[in-house]
């Protein structure tokens, strides 16, 4: 008789990856469970703040460690904090302060839970790695590769947040909420007397549970600057328009993101919107919602799941940010290695620093990082 497929879970304490390992518990695997301890809340939130978020509190871990008994696997608490702050908040603060807006959420899974984690799993003998994941991964027997694809449940897919991970990463990687619905989800918990069936879920950034990133990059950047590690300066600047006209001031090019209208303190007929953050003369460069529209944009590191690599233009859809509907267009391979991406209609708000992810039907073809250039 051969044992069981061993598979490392990462339980966050939520509904979802619960769920995920009750489902595979059912399956038969050999389970053990694992959560991850990313982010001390302590550090986000400035004297007299809010609360911690949900992600990473005692809260998540008793959670977590409560359905791991019902199932009765094994659970462990693994330390990532370091890495977390290496490969992802540092870099999100960074990327703000440079004009960009990130998208941590890609950098967890691909640095993170399908990295490190792996690399834990395979000190527990582990051959995958499971989270609660709405997407799908399938092996395509014609190119002998592994597909990366989009969740039964639209409203709930989190392909875009995937779309880095490797060939190697996807072999072992599973999602088995990939087929389901949320209300099929919470069915399953409560199925299995999972106490967080009806556990609310966590929308924010885990470091940043009151949602005021601008508050927590000056936090870190003040701590960076202590630390001696030549963080750029906090530096107010002057807002203008397409034209060039100064139309006020701003306390930091990081309080702004493309397509933002809100907080910007200027009288005008029509209303005005941030269309460029230019961090060389640090100016928030402002102008009317039809000045927003893109119809081409550049996107660098790029990562392609369907094939190696991308060598003549290529009919896809497009999305720009995690909420945006899909845009049909072209993507096109430069000399450099980045890719052209040319959209049917022009685009709102194409920001620099956000994922762009490419789709056929069901299926991630690849994505990389929208460029300021």
């Amino acid at each position: 008789m051969t044992s069981a497929l061993r598979v490392a879970v990462a339980m966050s304490g939520g509904v979802d990856s619960s769920t995920a390992a009750a489902i595979l518990s059912e399956r038969g695997f050999d389970l053990v469970g694992f959560s991850m301890q990313l982010w001390d809340q302590r550090r986000g939130r400035g004297e007299g703040g809010a609360a911690g978020g949900r992600c990473c509190s005692l809260e998540d871990f008793h959670d977590a460690r409560a359905v791991a008994a019902r199932l009765g696997i094994p659970f462990y608490v693994v330390n990532f904090q370091r890495e977390f702050e290496r490969a992802v908040v540092r870099p999100f603060v960074q990327s703000y302060l440079s004009g960009l807006t990130p998208s941590p959420c890609v950098l967890c899974n691909s640095r993170l839970k399908f990295d490190h984690l792996l690399r834990l799993a395979a000190d527990v003998h582990a051959s995958a790695v499971a989270t609660g994941h709405y997407a799908r991964v399938v092996h395509d027997e014609a190119s002998g590769r592994y597909q990366l694809l989009r969740a039964r449940c639209l409203e709930k897919d989190q392909s875009y947040f995937l779309f880095e991970l490797g060939q190697e990463q996807l072999a072992r990687a599973m999602f088995p909420l990939g087929e389901l619905r949320k209300q099929e989800v919470r069915a399953i918990a409560r199925r299995h007397g999972l106490g967080v069936a009806d556990k609310q879920e966590s929308q924010e950034i885990c470091f940043v549970p009151d949602g005021n990133y601008a508050a927590f990059v000056e936090r870190y950047h003040a701590d960076l600057g202590a630390d001696g590690n030549g963080a750029k300066p906090c530096t107010p600047g002057q807002i203008v328009d397409v034209s060039g006209r100064v139309r006020g001031t701003h306390g930091g090019i990081y309080r702004y993101t493309i397509g933002q209208r809100r907080g910007l303190g200027i009288a005008n007929p029509k209303p005005l919107y941030v269309v460029a953050l230019d961090p060389d003369q640090q100016r928030v460069v402002v102008g009317e919602r039809r000045e927003l529209a893109r119809k081409e944009c550049r996107v660098v590191r790029p990562n392609w799941i369907s094939f190696d690599t991308l060598s003549r233009p290529l009919r896809i859809s497009a999305k720009i940010r995690s909420r945006h509907a899909e845009a049909p267009g072209f993507i096109e391979p430069l000399p450099d290695g980045s890719v052209r991406v040319i959209f049917d209609e022009p685009q709102q708000a194409v920001t620099p620093g956000q994922a762009c992810v490419f789709y056929q039907g069901d299926a991630v073809v690849g994505g990389g990082w929208i460029s300021r250039n």
